[in-house]
């Protein structure tokens, strides 16, 4: 019986020892390009193509190659340069109005989508309907829906109304996306009624209940709602490009994407710019995301 027990505590230790190794080698391998892009970023030009080579070279007249013969990756640069940040604070402003451009996308969207949710989640919790149901059905669809199934008519509306070319196009498609709005009913469906009921009891009205019980109690989900929003729109190039053809409104993440090979050095060093917010927010709010999703899942009860 003891040997039984040894056995299973050196298996256990075993497993976990292995689960532990495969874990390191995976977090390895997924900051690994976050790493390099850091890296990089504090690299010479001529260092950056030497370590390179003609990764974007043309092989043959209208064809070009994506993968170099000899590359080199270095996680310490020979000689650490800030030139690529001075051209990009400093020198070129092009890069900086991009980023702006990127703030003024994403930041309208993510607050009042997340006003909108709240108010829309709270009223799907509450009501009882048949109608209710079906609406709330058809948001289902709708976040199942891929943003290429509603490019179109999102162009078509968007277009009769007089906003391509303007943020306005992609900011108010935005405000009333229906993923925060399916994210925080399943969480405030699942809030026990006795709440609710107490505090009808104590004279509250429907605004005070929902300001001080059922906010208070999605806090986490809320949060979460809004890291996932902010990352969501952050990234986002598809919209952009088709809904905005004037290209001084285009946010940093289409114009990095048009960079040309000359400028490699300052690409990596837009990209590490770029990487802060999302990079610090999740930092910050790393556990009420986790919180707000098992919440939502319904592991936490």
């Amino acid at each position: 019986m003891r040997n039984f027990t040894l056995t299973k505590k050196i298996r256990e230790k075993l497993i976990i020892g292995v689960l532990t190794v495969f874990a390191v080698i995976s977090a390895v391998i997924f900051l690994m390009p976050t790493v390099l892009t850091a890296v990089n970023s504090l690299m010479t030009t001529t260092e950056i193509n030497a370590n390179y080579g003609a990764v974007f070279s043309k092989a043959v007249p209208g064809s070009r190659t994506y993968i170099s013969d000899e590359i080199n990756l270095k996680l310490i640069p020979d000689k650490v340069s800030a030139e690529q940040y001075k051209t990009v604070l400093l020198t070129s402003p092009d890069y900086l109005m991009k980023f702006w451009n990127s703030a003024m996308l994403t930041v309208p969207v993510v607050i009042f989508q997340t006003i909108v949710a709240l108010f829309a989640s709270y009223g799907f919790a509450r009501i009882k309907s048949r109608l209710k149901d079906a609406v709330f059905l058809i948001y289902v669809f709708l976040v199942l829906m891929p943003y290429q199934v509603t490019m179109v008519p999102n162009y078509i509306v968007a277009d009769k109304l007089g906003l391509l070319d303007t943020r306005w196009a992609i900011i108010l498609p935005g405000i009333f996306s229906p993923f925060a709005v399916f994210l925080l009913t399943k969480v405030m469906k699942r809030i026990p009624s006795a709440f609710y009921e107490a505090a009808m009891l104590d004279g509250a009205s429907e605004f005070s209940i929902f300001i001080n019980v059922y906010l208070p109690v999605c806090r986490s989900a809320i949060f979460s709602v809004i890291m996932l929003i902010f990352i969501d729109y952050w990234n986002m190039v598809e919209q952009p490009l088709i809904l905005l053809s004037n290209s001084e409104l285009h946010p940093l993440s289409v114009f990095l994407s048009r960079i040309n090979t000359e400028e490699t050095g300052i690409a990596f060093a837009v990209a590490v710019i770029y990487m802060i917010p999302p990079l610090l927010m999740f930092l910050y709010g790393e556990d009420y995301l986790v919180e707000g999703i098992t919440y939502s899942g319904g592991i936490k009860g």
